[in-house]
């Protein structure tokens, strides 16, 4: 059986139990807190390993195994900060969201301030912020097609994609939270457990030895010990002062970012406690650990084994070079058809991974539409519960539609490097406003949607002006040259920049409710009332 054929059997067989599941969870999706939360009746452990599965994206198993595969040491950057960013997560935002909020982001900054200006800003945000991420799984989704199908034209990449978004669009449309968790669960085992075998069998082929790992793959990678040294991808000489900036820039949006996502955040009101969302967390760190340990081991494998010259030829960005270091070690411990069974396996879980994490995005940002947008400003308030849903999947499809056609065009971008800047956009807007909010008495409306607004309109107006969309041979518009802004993510600049906004937004306000204040300050400390906590 070729690769084609397993592959696509494999893909089908998930596909088929995936909707299965959603069938299931749309005969259990009564109201908006079913489709929101999940009916809040998702368990720790079980909220942990969904927070994985949304979590470890194709950005965490292509793209990173790639950097790694192409630059060495520096591509294990995005797995340090990557996992570092859960703690801030963990320490700053999520028991606290969680007391706080009811169905998305914008119902903690609502309670103590004007909800309509700020539920605008907020669902702005979580929506512009899911595209960016969603671009990266999309990107993902064209280069695993053109390796396993040896497709070399967009239009077969285009129809993956398209593919990919209708996939999405159902799962969020009939199964809401509940189906997308339980899709995000199946993900997880299914990656960690393929992660874990690919790992075992190159580790094995090294006598267990990392060393001997490390130093075949700097061999194989043609620079030597400089690609076990930092300074290849990153802070180069050529790049001067624009690249150490540029450095902590992406350091900056990796660690803050998490705290921001949309899709990450909603993921805490799916339990019934504030013990069970420190608990999901507590999971979540656990399993996101392990896998980017798995992903050093699979990068430098893929750089020993495949070569980073053979990885660049299938991809330039490095997207399959996981999937070509499982047909590669398949070969070399079970033969020819070893070779291809474990790469339609791993084929077929990087596609479930794309699957389950879009679902999640769409989910978030549909979410935000309906409950934020629709039901709070456009109606006020006086939005029934049928109506909300009804509107957010309706808002699924739009969403899908937009993130299918941008996807198209940004084929030849990292997919690591696209969640960066997802990271940075959600790190610049999103955050300042949630930990302002949370944390000081003094924030007010106009500093809410300071932050929020000047945080995202730096980083969007500053990556419209980097090497990223303009004047480069990886850029979206290789024929145009635009890119007076140096560094490739803007979060040294528009992260500082959107806590600036929030601070000088507020002083020029006179705005202030304290009694709101203490009360959102109690319920976010001991979760009381949090079921009824964005009803007013």
């Amino acid at each position: 059986m070729s690769n084609e054929t397993l592959s696509i059997i494999l893909f089908l067989v998930f596909v088929a139990a995936t909707l299965a599941i959603t069938v299931w969870a749309s005969r259990n999706t009564r109201n908006a807190t079913d489709f929101y939360a999940g009916g809040r009746s998702f368990s720790g452990a079980q909220n942990g390993i969904a927070i994985g599965g949304d979590y470890m994206s194709a950005a965490s198993f292509l793209g990173i195994a790639g950097l790694i595969a192409l630059y060495g040491y520096d591509g294990f950057l995005y797995s340090i900060g990557f996992l570092v960013a859960w703690l801030v997560a963990l320490l700053l935002v999520a028991e606290l969201l969680r007391n706080s909020g009811r169905f998305t982001m914008a119902d903690v900054l609502a309670f103590r301030m004007s909800p309509r200006p700020v539920r605008t800003a907020a669902g702005v945000s979580t929506i512009i912020v899911s595209i960016f991420y969603l671009l990266a799984q999309m990107v993902g989704a064209g280069a695993l097609v053109s390796l396993l199908f040896g497709f070399t034209g967009d239009f077969a990449k285009g129809a993956t994609i398209a593919l990919v978004g209708v996939l999405m669009i159902v799962y969020v449309v009939f199964g809401g939270m509940k189906g997308t968790t339980w899709v995000q669960i199946v993900k997880a085992v299914l990656l960690m457990t393929g992660a874990t075998l690919i790992t075992l069998l190159v580790l094995g082929k090294f006598g267990f030895n990392l060393s001997s790992l490390l130093n075949d793959a700097a061999d194989q990678s043609g620079k030597g010990g400089e690609f076990l040294e930092p300074g290849l991808r990153y802070a180069t000489a050529e790049q001067g002062l624009s690249g150490k900036l540029d450095l902590v820039s992406l350091g900056l949006a990796l660690v803050l970012g998490t705290a921001g996502l949309p899709h990450i955040l909603i993921r805490f009101y799916t339990v019934p406690t504030a013990r069970d969302a420190r608990k999901s967390v507590l999971w979540g760190i656990g399993i996101i650990g392990v896998f980017y340990l798995l992903t050093l081991v699979l990068g430098f494998g893929a750089a020993a084994l495949v070569g980073s010259k053979e990885i660049a030829k299938a991809n330039p960005a490095g997207n399959t070079a996981a999937p070509q270091l499982a047909q590669r070690i398949g070969e070399i411990v079970f033969g020819d058809a070893g070779g291809t069974i474990l790469l339609a396996v791993i084929a077929a879980v990087a596609f479930a991974t794309i699957l389950a994490v879009v679902a999640g995005l769409t989910l978030a940002s549909s979410s935000s539409f309906s409950h934020d947008l629709y039901a709070h400003v456009f109606r006020r308030g006086k939005a029934s519960e049928r109506d909300e849903v009804r509107v957010a999947r309706i808002s699924a499809f739009v969403i899908g539609a937009v993130a299918i056609v941008l996807g198209i065009y940004a084929q030849r971008l990292n997919v690591a490097f696209l969640v960066a800047l997802a990271f940075a956009v959600a790190a610049s807007g999103n955050l300042p406003a949630i930990l302002y909010s949370l944390f000081w008495k003094r924030f007010n409306t106009t500093g809410a949607v300071s932050a929020i607004y000047g945080g995202l309109g730096s980083a969007i107006f500053l990556v419209a002006f980097s090497p990223v969309v303009s004047g480069s041979e990886k850029a979206l518009f290789t024929d145009s040259d635009f890119s007076w802004f140096p560094l490739e993510n803007p979060g040294i600049i528009s992260i500082p920049f959107g806590f600036l906004c929030g601070w000088i937004g507020t002083m020029l306000s006179k705005e202030f409710n304290a009694e709101k204040y203490a009360e959102i300050e109690v319920r976010s400390l001991t979760g009381a009332g949090a079921e009824q906590a964005a009803e007013h």
